[in-house]
């Protein structure tokens, strides 16, 4: 029953095969079984039974509230959830409960959704790995299947215990890895330059981007406002579509988000393919690029040749730009949202009394990491006066160009843009840290960060299992 998708535990919650509760002990046990995946940093064992209860009562009347009702979901642990604590995996944020719940949350426990628990995740969403937020790393589901430690020769978890295992990408690893792992149906995350496709990708689940005020932010504590958007993690792409049309559509309590999103278009209404044009950008084509992703890569376009489909070459000429217009925009952003975190109003204080600057500077430095305080640096240096037009002005300029550069290949008669996710497969832990937390994330969103920059709409689908074997993280398909 858990290896079901959303739609399929949804009819059998609906046909009486299975109860809301019993599904939810179900995986609340497969949670407990999987604690050392490190996916969730809290779960919240009483509400979802509480929930399920509800849940099991309305579907006893025969009033249930839809597709979600009794399907357990998770939520990254930077959406606040009432009476929950939410830390962003910080030590600035450990022990604050919210007292309201993000629009997307409400939205789904309005629908049934039984909540299961705060997933983990790179501090303040900050990171392509998950592995640097304060309660530890998260370990990839696929490290431990049987196939992928017959090929690397590993010794089944907990015989051997050591470091090889695989990252699940990031920010949002805890969600996918939940997802992945079986313990939950669907899982939010949030995507501010690919922090729901890349875990997606690296642990072989769907991972949905929406358009740039399609779904609200309210409660998303923010880490790029221009940017920042809620993500969709879920089995297959007919489960991400279920969950949109419930998250999507205004809310006054965000005046970003569009007043009239209209029917939201998914890849799960394509029957055919044959009119579709689909572009190749030639720009993703990098020398960094695995081999095998670019054999898969080249086997998509084939693939959808043989249905009919127009595949063409297109150029968005200014990509080489985006990773350093993203770091600018980025950290200059980072250093504004995180100027709020000052030991007054909530979160952590220090113990320091001798005066407020000596109490401000000793919270914040206790509070984030080193990576969050790189950040808030980086970006304070851009908004100098002396600096602010050279770097922050100018990345805004170029962040019009690659906006542009979408516009013009949409405009031509393209469709859809189909590009990898990520350079190659999940690679082990030990390697991945061996690179700095900026270099890492550079790395790993480069095809990522210009659709968030665009506001457009990105979906991760799973085309095949790499040599190893590991979910092949093709096909990043940007939707316009």
């Amino acid at each position: 029953m858990l290896g079901r998708t959303l739609q399929e535990v949804s009819a059998a919650l609906k046909q009486g095969q299975i109860t809301p509760v019993e599904l939810c002990q179900k995986c609340l046990s497969l949670i407990k079984k999987t604690k050392f995946l490190n996916a969730y940093i809290t779960i919240s064992e009483e509400v979802a039974l509480k929930q399920a209860e509800e849940s099991e009562k309305r579907y006893k009347k025969g009033h249930s509230l839809g597709a979600l009702d009794g399907i357990p979901v998770a939520v990254k642990d930077n959406f606040s959830t009432s009476g929950i604590e939410t830390t962003c995996a910080s030590n600035m944020l450990k022990g604050y409960v919210p007292p309201y719940n993000a629009t997307v949350v409400q939205r789904l426990l309005d629908q049934g959704a039984v909540l299961m628990g705060k997933t983990n995740l790179d501090e303040f969403a900050m990171g392509s790995g998950s592995t640097d937020g304060v309660f530890g790393p998260v370990k990839n589901p696929w490290s431990y299947s049987k196939q992928y430690r017959e090929k690397r020769k590993q010794k089944p978890h907990g015989e051997n215990e050591d470091s090889n295992w695989l990252i699940t990408g990031g920010s949002s690893g805890g969600s996918a890895a939940a997802v992945s792992a079986f313990t939950c149906f669907a899982a939010l995350g949030s995507d501010t330059g690919g922090s729901t496709r890349n875990p997606a990708a690296h642990c072989g689940i769907v991972g949905f981007k929406p358009s740039y005020g399609l779904v609200s932010r309210h409660g998303l504590i923010p880490l790029v406002n221009s940017m920042d958007v809620p993500g969709i993690l879920t089995r297959c792409v007919d489960d991400a579509a279920t969950v949109l049309g419930v998250l999507a559509g205004h809310d006054p309590k965000d005046s970003t988000t569009i007043q009239d999103p209209g029917k939201p278009f998914m890849l799960s209404s394509l029957t055919d393919v044959s009119k579709l044009c689909i572009g190749i950008p030639k720009e993703y084509l990098v020398p960094e690029l695995s081999s095998e992703v670019r054999s898969f890569w080249s086997k998509a376009a084939n693939l959808f040749e043989s249905e009919g489909a127009k595949v063409i070459e297109v150029s968005l000429p200014h990509t080489s730009y985006s990773i350093v217009c993203y770091h600018v925009l980025c950290t200059s952003e980072v250093a504004s949202n995180m100027a709020r975190f000052d030991g007054l109003e909530y979160g952590h204080r220090c113990d320091i009394d001798v005066s407020t600057e000596a109490m401000y500077a000793a919270t914040r430095r206790e509070g984030f990491n080193d990576v969050v305080r790189g950040r808030i640096l980086a970006g304070n240096f851009f908004l100098l006066k002396e600096n602010y037009a050279n770097y922050f002005i100018k990345a805004q300029k170029v962040r019009r160009l690659i906006a542009n550069d979408f516009v013009n290949v949409f405009n031509s008669g393209v469709d859809v843009l189909l590009t990898p996710t990520t350079l190659s497969e999940a690679v082990p832990y030990l390697e991945f840290i061996k690179e700095d937390n900026r270099t890492r994330s550079a790395q790993d969103d480069i095809f990522t960060q210009a659709v968030n920059m665009a506001g457009l709409p990105a979906v991760k689908i799973l085309l095949l299992l790499s040599q190893n074997p590991m979910p092949r993280n093709q096909n990043n398909s940007t939707l316009y």
